[in-house]
């Protein structure tokens, strides 16, 4: 029994393997058009199934204060219609078509996607090129994404426990930075933003040569890029975008901060560390480090605080990182009446050992396994790798082979790297340390 054992864990070992390499090898055309934008196609024709997708360089951090929350705005205000579409009829074209949809926004970019059968692709350009070409803002349909965005605001932020956390994170993380506010901003800002605003700021960031079409699946380049060249092509360019270039000074004190939310009834704390870019060695490391700390039941802050101690019902770590900074989070909630400074301390004696020693090859080539899994479960869609594309073209210097240069990165850390990482960024007086508590409604 114990033979079959292990030699299933063997099977399984190759298995991962096998799928990990072959989901690194991923075949891709790329070139420009004329007015700037990027395109990036991947043919794979397993499945009749194709991704349409379209990532601007626009997220939160290129706003002003006093004008936040314009990124995500349009997340929304871009499904109104244009001058071909009418009004509410963007997703009834989709779903007519046997597609899905949808759109997302973060600090630095925003991104819209179809699926569709692959017959439809044509359709899924179209759409796409509508959106960016000459879609209709006006005032009707500001204020109609104006309530949409403010109830989506009480949903997923106002009266959702612990939806406030990352604002009272960030705004202390960062202080010159745009990364201060969240990608949804400021109903304020919203509320009193000028028609002609909205106007503006669209004219200066959807436009090709600060966007990349993405496209993954089931296609024929030389017929793909005929119709890309009719959809897209006759868009006018537009200026050149330039993204913020905002330095933070050094965090060299520890922050102590205390939020409160009416939401909850049990507390958290929270520790986070300002960390480098996503396209940087570190922050692959400082995600192993995560895995090592809260990846899993059998990892080292959930073992010990939830399972053998029970003084915390949830932990969680993360390096949530971003095109110019990120940020290093620790997480505890409380089991019953646990002080907050007990988690704190089992926070600062793992960050500790992990500084001073090295983990062991067992844990090392677990977290391995699971970082070669998570690479592989990104990788396994059509609408995944075309996300992927996009995303290593867009933040790792126009480097769209990064995407196949992922995987080596990962197996290129070392356990010693790891410790010089926790000891690079993971100390007490580079953090914040923020009281999460409850607030009498």
């Amino acid at each position: 029994m114990l033979l079959r054992s292990k030699s299933s864990l063997l099977i399984a070992g190759a298995l991962l393997l096998s799928m990990a390499t072959s989901a690194q090898k991923v075949n891709f055309t790329e070139y420009d058009l004329d007015n700037g934008l990027h395109v990036i196609l991947h043919q794979d024709n397993k499945a009749p199934v194709v991704a349409v997708s379209v990532m601007y360089h626009v997220g939160s951090k290129n706003e002003t204060p006093g004008l936040t929350g314009f990124a995500h705005f349009f997340e929304h205000l871009l499904f109104e219609g244009s001058q071909n579409i009418k009004r509410g009829e963007f997703m009834k074209i989709v779903s007519a078509g046997g597609g899905t949809n949808n759109a997302n926004t973060t600090q630095d970019r925003t991104y819209y996607y179809e699926v569709f059968p692959s017959n439809q692709l044509k359709l899924g350009l179209w759409l796409e090129s509508e959106r960016m070409m000459h879609p209709v803002i006006n005032q009707v349909g500001v204020n109609t994404q104006r309530e949409v965005v403010k109830e989506e605001k009480r949903m997923r932020v106002d009266n959702r426990p612990y939806g406030h956390l990352m604002e009272a994170v960030f705004t202390n993380l960062f202080v010159k930075h745009p990364y201060h506010w969240q990608p949804i901003g400021s109903m304020d800002d919203i509320n009193r933003a000028k028609l002609s605003q909205f106007q503006d700021f669209f004219k200066k960031f959807y436009i090709p040569g600060n966007a990349v079409l993405s496209i993954s699946g089931d296609l024929n380049l030389d017929s793909t890029k005929k119709l890309i060249a009719e959809y897209f092509g006759p868009i006018p360019g537009g200026p050149k975008v330039i993204q913020p270039d905002v330095k933070e000074d050094p965090i060299t004190q520890q922050i102590i901060d205390t939020a409160y939310d009416p939401n909850i009834q049990v507390p958290a704390i929270l520790t986070g560390y300002r960390t480098p870019p996503e396209n940087s060695k570190d922050a692959v490391v400082l995600e192993m480090i995560s895995s090592i700390l809260s990846g899993g039941a059998s990892s080292r802050l959930y073992k010990e605080l939830v399972d053998d101690k029970k003084t915390a019902l949830q932990v969680a770590s993360f390096n949530y990182a971003l095109e110019d900074y990120g940020a290093y989070l620790i997480l505890g909630i409380p089991n019953g009446n646990t002080p907050l400074d007990s988690l704190l301390q089992a926070f600062n004696e793992n960050i500790k050992d992990l500084q001073t020693n090295l983990i062991s090859e067992q844990d090392y080539k677990k977290i391995l396994n699971q970082a070669e899994m998570a690479f592989v479960d990104k990788s396994n869609s059509s609408l995944g790798v075309a996300e992927e594309l996009a995303d290593s073209y867009t933040f790792y210097n126009k480097n769209t082979n990064h995407i196949n240069e992922e995987l080596q990165e990962i197996r290129s850390v070392t356990r010693e790297q790891i410790r010089d990482v926790a000891r690079k960024y993971l100390n007490p007086n580079q953090r914040l340390v923020l009281y999460y508590l409850p607030k009498a409604k």
